[in-house]
């Protein structure tokens, strides 16, 4: 059964991150020179929370804060869900599905390991479906 882990060895570590005394100003633009959706929040080595695109809109934007004035510290999703490299992909399914969330940090011991999101999930789970019907196929038909 496939793991965060799993995922992980495939696209990597890399994780965009960004401290909490940030303004969300600067974590917006971060966010969108980088093309992505989310940035862990860290105090020094430590993970604090995760700060999203639905947070701008939410919590800066709705409310009509001033985002240059206002840290990602104070409108950052914390405590947040995360997964460990052992976890299971259809455990960070079911989680991500129940906590509607598109975005989980793997985290042990405090240490950030990496990032997934729901589309490596739905990728790895196509791959593995693909392969079955390879699989089948061949046994039903034969090697041509």
């Amino acid at each position: 059964m496939a793991t965060a882990q799993s995922i992980l060895d495939l696209k990597g570590a890399e994780v965009a991150t960004i401290d909490r005394e940030a303004s969300v100003l600067d974590a917006a633009k971060l966010m969108n020179s980088k093309h992505i959706g989310a940035l862990v929040v860290s105090t020094g080595d430590r993970v604090v929370g995760i700060f999203t695109e639905r947070d701008i809109l939410n919590r800066v934007v709705a409310v009509s804060r001033d985002p240059a004035k206002t840290t990602v510290g104070d409108v950052m999703t914390a405590p947040m869900a995360c997964a460990r490299r052992d976890t299971k992909l259809s455990e960070c399914r079911s989680v991500m599905t129940a906590k509607r969330i598109r975005h989980l940090p793997v985290v042990e011991d405090g240490r950030l390991y990496g990032m997934i999101w729901s589309g490596d999930i739905l990728a790895t789970e196509v791959e593995d479906k693909q392969a079955t019907i390879e699989y089948m196929h061949e046994y039903l038909h034969g090697h041509r």
